[in-house]
């Protein structure tokens, strides 16, 4: 069993930094990128997402432009134990339309149906709701009312609808985190441990991978939709 709560302002430390902690540890799972531990950049994508997950909840408090909801799984036999978690973006000028950014649960907790409830309860509340996922997982998430719509990038674009929402999303703008001292100093410090060469090809092997992805998402969004695929778009974005 589980309990669902729904934030719109920022949770409680505790439960803020296990969230955190299940994007560094999933990160393979969560990421567009889909990039792997073996890589040896992945320490650099790990403290990256974490960073703009980190910022997407400390926008629930007002900083920012940005408009954030959070629901969290929690153990009823321990409150303070989040069992899974789903950020999502409410859509502007369309009440009814919301964004996924982020969903996870805990692999100790998994098959239990927690992603699907907290993307039940959140479809409750927005009815027109959009995700992005890999090829792989376009099946479960059909099986949760999701349908597929076009490709997009490395993934695959799923709606509620057979069409995207005319509204706008706000996003974070994520160049400006890839520009930080932080991550200069990560790159630097892997940089140093695994040596020039190897970051060469740890960055050619994450962009081949990245375009066998595309490739991958945009030939199955073609079988199952025929041409009108490259027609498709997803909700429109606004970078923060």
């Amino acid at each position: 069993m589980f309990a669902l709560t729904h934030f719109v302002a920022p949770p409680e430390e505790s439960i803020k930094s296990q969230i955190l902690q299940m994007v560094v540890d999933y990160l393979t799972d969560i990421s567009a990128v889909g990039i792997t531990p073996s890589n040896p950049l992945y320490n650099l994508y790990q403290y990256a997402i974490g960073f703009e997950v980190h910022l997407y909840l400390e926008a629930m408090a007002g900083s920012r432009d940005l408009c954030v909801e959070l629901i969290v799984a929690t153990d009823p036999r321990d409150p303070q134990t989040v069992t899974g978690f789903l950020l999502y973006l409410p859509v502007q000028d369309d009440p009814e339309a919301c964004s996924v950014a982020y969903l996870a649960v805990h692999n100790q907790y998994r098959r239990q149906g927690i992603a699907r409830a907290m993307l039940a309860q959140m479809t409750e509340r927005y009815p027109h709701a959009e995700l992005a996922c890999a090829v792989s997982k376009v099946a479960y998430f059909e099986a949760m009312d999701f349908a597929v719509i076009a490709a997009r990038g490395p993934q695959v674009l799923m709606n509620t609808r057979d069409h995207a929402s005319e509204g706008l999303v706000a996003v974070l703008d994520m160049a400006p985190i890839y520009r930080t001292v932080e991550v200069q100093q990560i790159h630097t410090y892997l940089l140093q441990q695994h040596g020039k060469r190897a970051m060469v090809d740890a960055e050619k092997q994450r962009d081949r991978h990245l375009d066998q992805l595309q490739r991958k998402a945009l030939a199955f969004v073609q079988e199952r939709l025929g041409e009108r695929a490259w027609q498709q778009r997803g909700t429109q974005v606004r970078l923060v």
